[in-house]
């Protein structure tokens, strides 16, 4: 059984509640700068000093962005990340293994015709992003200095903004072993604790910065068509009751109101069709550490699922953080659907504990963008409308409300 440390109060950060009105977030990546996502798909050309220059210009430009959109929690969009998730390889040691093959998707295999147009889409170049190389060795953290360099990045960004509240994204355990083949460990569970305790210095150096901490774990939903198709759902339920076991063993040194989570079925246009349902692993999902749960709610598999917290008590504390803008399409939604998708949530979770944000990234990988940059912005300044609807609405403007 993993040892829980004991709990340090950090600075005055917290997940942000919306007390006078429904704040405005997003779920982390956002569009690279053309010559920031070329840097990352051919890394050979462009040498260290540049690249670190670029991101810190980036980092700069991007706060400023979302300000301007009317973004009121926001972050660096992860703008030193090459992908939400493999960007670890270049911080830990151990994963020099061979890659395997390509990471299939269960929903994806049953349209073979759907998935070859898909892969062409984005090019003959797709399968380096989802063939990570494998563990092949002893998990340690190989660049101490790439998370302050993050950090010192985003508060040059913020100076002279204001700003409700401001995360930085980190890859969870489970999302790391997903992409990563262990060819080292002996059990999974030995794989990821060893992930957890190389991440957990990553994960406090944000919040000890006085920054909140985002955990990016589409291991507790994705996973389930991607390495755990052939699982029952039980079994699967199983696998994600390890992960927040592992999750809640690696942050646990800081405040629950210091992190929120992302729960992700997988940001791409897709059928979708094996998603496991949010009914079904809800439980597990709230009984991870993070208060702050930001989930996909907006796209056709999943917009219906807020009808679970018809049933479903939110726990004292945590807070939601619905995506009200699919992060797939170039549809730019309606800000009058963006309310209403929030004034439901509100009715059934309380205001107060609602925050709009996005399905999930605009910038999953550099250089993978479903959706045009531009009009990545224009949904995120369409949510921020959507927002100030639902404010009004709430507070009973114009509804006979008391």
């Amino acid at each position: 059984m993993l040892a829980r440390q004991r709990i340090v109060v950090r600075e005055a950060v917290w997940v942000k509640r919306s007390t006078e009105r429904i704040l405005v977030t997003h779920t982390g990546s956002l569009p690279r700068p053309a010559r920031v996502a070329e840097a990352f798909s051919s890394p050979g050309d462009v040498g260290d000093v540049e690249l670190a220059g670029l991101v810190q210009e980036a980092v700069r430009a991007v706060v400023r962005r979302q300000i301007e959109a009317g973004v009121d929690v926001l972050n660096d969009g992860e703008m030193s990340k090459e992908g939400y998730s493999t960007y670890v390889r270049r911080r830990l040691t151990g994963f020099d293994g061979q890659a395997q093959g390509v990471i299939e998707l269960a929903d994806m295999a049953d349209f073979p015709g759907f998935l070859e147009s898909w892969s062409a889409r984005f090019g003959q170049d797709v399968g380096a992003v989802l063939r990570p190389p494998a563990c092949n060795g002893d998990i340690t953290v190989s660049d101490p200095g790439a998370v302050q360099t993050d950090i010192d990045n985003l508060r040059a960004g913020l100076d002279g903004v204001e700003a409700e509240d401001v995360f930085i994204s980190a890859a969870s355990p489970g999302v790391i072993a997903a992409f990563f083949a262990n060819h080292h460990y002996p059990d999974r569970e030995s794989y990821l604790v060893a992930i957890a305790d190389a991440m957990r210095p990553e994960y406090e150096a944000i919040t000890d910065a006085g920054f909140v901490l985002q955990l990016d774990c589409p291991d507790l939903a994705m996973c389930r068509h991607l390495q755990f198709s052939a699982l029952s759902t039980e079994e699967f339920r199983d696998e994600a009751r390890r992960d927040v076991e592992i999750l809640n063993y690696a942050t646990a040194n800081i405040d629950p109101d210091h992190m929120r989570m992302h729960l992700c079925w997988g940001n791409y246009e897709g059928p979708h069709h094996k998603d496991i349902p949010l009914a079904d692993i809800i439980d597990i999902v709230l009984a991870a550490r993070p208060n702050g749960l930001v989930f996909e709610a907006a796209n056709p598999r999943h917009a219906h699922e807020l009808a679970v917290f018809e049933d479903v008590k939110l726990p004292e504390g945590k807070v939601l953080m619905p995506g009200v803008v699919d992060s797939t399409i170039n549809y730019i939604e309606h800000p009058e659907l963006i309310a209403q998708r929030l004034v439901r949530f509100g009715g059934l979770v309380g205001a107060e504990n609602v925050l709009a944000a996005t399905d999930c990234g605009f910038g999953t990988f550099a250089g993978y963008d479903s959706v045009h940059p531009d009009i990545a912005w224009a949904k995120l300044a369409a949510m921020a409308e959507g927002a100030r609807l639902a404010t009004r609405q709430l507070r009973g403007v114009g509804t006979g409300s008391p």
